[in-house]
């Protein structure tokens, strides 16, 4: 029996609203990508909070079902919708690679972590740093 991966789509914007309905528009970004990919969407999470901190609602339901099992994969518009800080979404990568969580992004493709626990310049350019 074939079973589709199941994918956990997480959107955020550096806004206290969403008065242009951005949020919206990465949730259909994301449905669409997980159509093509294949996957079966298990969950939708949201936030709109700055990236700098990782103690956002959203982001804590992702870290949730992780730890509960009902995804294997995440769903990001870009990396920078995790956070903008280098080393805390490094971490929160591996953390997600340890579950057997794979990240993937629209615009960059799938997103992993180097033997040594690089990302890679992609990731760096990304976050501007």
């Amino acid at each position: 029996m074939d079973q589709r991966k199941r994918a956990w789509l997480y959107c955020r914007i550096d806004a206290p609203e969403d008065e242009h309905g951005r949020l919206k528009g990465q949730k259909k970004e994301l449905t669409d990508y997980a159509e093509q990919m294949g996957f079966e969407i298990a969950g939708v999470s949201q936030d709109t909070a700055s990236s700098l901190r990782f103690e956002r609602n959203g982001l804590v339901e992702v870290t949730e079902a992780a730890a509960a099992g009902k995804m294997d994969v995440l769903l990001i518009i870009n990396l920078s919708r995790l956070g903008r800080d280098a080393i805390k979404t490094l971490d929160f990568i591996r953390w997600l690679h340890d579950q057997g969580i794979r990240v993937y992004s629209p615009m960059e493709g799938e997103i992993t972590v180097g033997v040594h626990g690089e990302i890679g310049s992609k990731i760096i350019s990304t976050l501007n740093l």
